[in-house]
This record gives structure tokens, C-alpha cells and sequence, in this order.
């Protein structure tokens, strides 16, 4: 069974591009929303878990992008947990 957890990170503009590569490399991760300080979204990366490479360019491009116009953002992410199942 998969659980769904929401998680949400305060950054500059210049750390941004930063920690979405780390979240990005963590792989437990479905999607990525990035939100101005008036908490408007700038940009949503939904994720799957064959995102690799080639697809990744512009995406990061894109977060680039956002960084530059952004001066303090909050990332919001959202994790899938694997839970044991229960015994009987």
C-alpha cells in the first residue's frame, strides 16, 4: 500500500534550482510544485518514475528560469511512502 505525503520548503531564489535537483535525485518524490511568496503557483513538475535524463532538461531549465524571477518561493512536494501491510 502507498501513502501520500505533502512536505514544503522555504528557499531563496538562488537555492531553488539547487533543491529540486536534490528532491529530484531522492526518486521517492511525485510532484514538485513551486509557489511565489504570495503563494501563487509559478510552476507544477508532475513526476513519474521513469523521468530520467533527457526528460529532465527542460524541467530544470524551466525551475532555472522561475529562479531567476523569484526572490523567496516555497517548494511544495509531494512524496509517496510505501507502508507494510498490517497483519491479520
Amino acid at each position: 500500500m502507498t501513502d501520500d505525503i505533502r512536505e514544503e520548503f522555504r528557499v531563496t531564489g538562488e537555492q531553488l534550482l539547487q533543491q529540486v535537483k536534490k528532491l529530484l535525485h531522492e526518486g521517492n518524490v511525485r510532484s514538485i510544485t513551486i509557489k511565489d511568496n504570495k503563494g501563487v503557483t509559478v510552476l507544477m513538475l508532475p513526476l513519474t518514475v521513469g523521468v530520467i535524463g533527457v526528460a529532465l532538461a527542460p524541467m530544470l531549465a524551466a525551475v532555472g528560469a522561475a529562479a531567476a524571477l523569484l526572490t523567496e518561493c516555497t517548494i511544495s512536494v509531494e512524496r509517496r511512502t510505501e507502508t507494510p501491510p498490517s497483519a491479520p
